[in-house]
């Protein structure tokens, strides 16, 4: 028997509290030697607010937790039994573990990549620019760069429309 990735599925909201039990509970009963590594995959956001930056976890899968373990009688008790899990994923009685290619692509998911940003902008809103050369100008969201982190903004100069790209503090909303 080989150690292997398996998914379960929580409660919502519940996958770090779920994460803590099932360790304790392995610790308790001894089972080092059989479920090896717990992870709720998670990523970093940066979100945008009021013109800052601010980094945030979110999780990738809500409601479920990856277990690295070898599968015997005694390990899916330990893990089925745990407080806030409601199973594992698999079709029937048994579960099914993810292909090793999965787990890989999800660890590196949550390590390696850089974060995602959050875009509270829409093509088509109406915003004002209030920083850099062309502040206070207002102008219509063309497009949304989200691998420049940038917004393709159209503005009004010399009577015409002038496609302009700026960061996302760089503009704010018009209500």
């Amino acid at each position: 028997m080989s150690k292997r990735w398996f998914v379960i599925h929580t409660y919502s909201g519940y996958e770090n509290k779920v994460k803590a039990n099932l360790e304790k509970r392995i610790e308790s009963m001894n089972m080092e030697d059989k479920i090896f590594r717990i992870l709720v995959p998670m990523e970093d956001e940066i979100e945008l607010k009021d013109g800052r930056k601010k980094v945030t976890k979110r999780k990738i899968f809500p409601g479920y937790v990856l277990v690295e373990m070898i599968m015997t009688d005694d390990s899916w008790y330990v893990v089925r039994n745990t407080p806030g899990v409601t199973g594992f994923v698999g079709s029937g009685a048994k579960p099914i573990p993810l292909d090793e290619d999965e787990a890989r692509q999800i660890i590196r998911t949550m390590g390696m990549e850089e974060p995602r940003t959050k875009v509270d902008f829409n093509a088509g809103e109406h915003v004002r620019v209030i920083s850099g050369p062309f502040e206070n100008f207002g102008g219509t969201i063309e497009e949304i760069l989200l691998e420049k982190s940038k917004l393709r903004v159209l503005i009004s100069m010399f009577g015409r429309e002038t496609p302009v790209e700026l960061d996302y503090n760089q503009v704010e909303k018009i209500n």
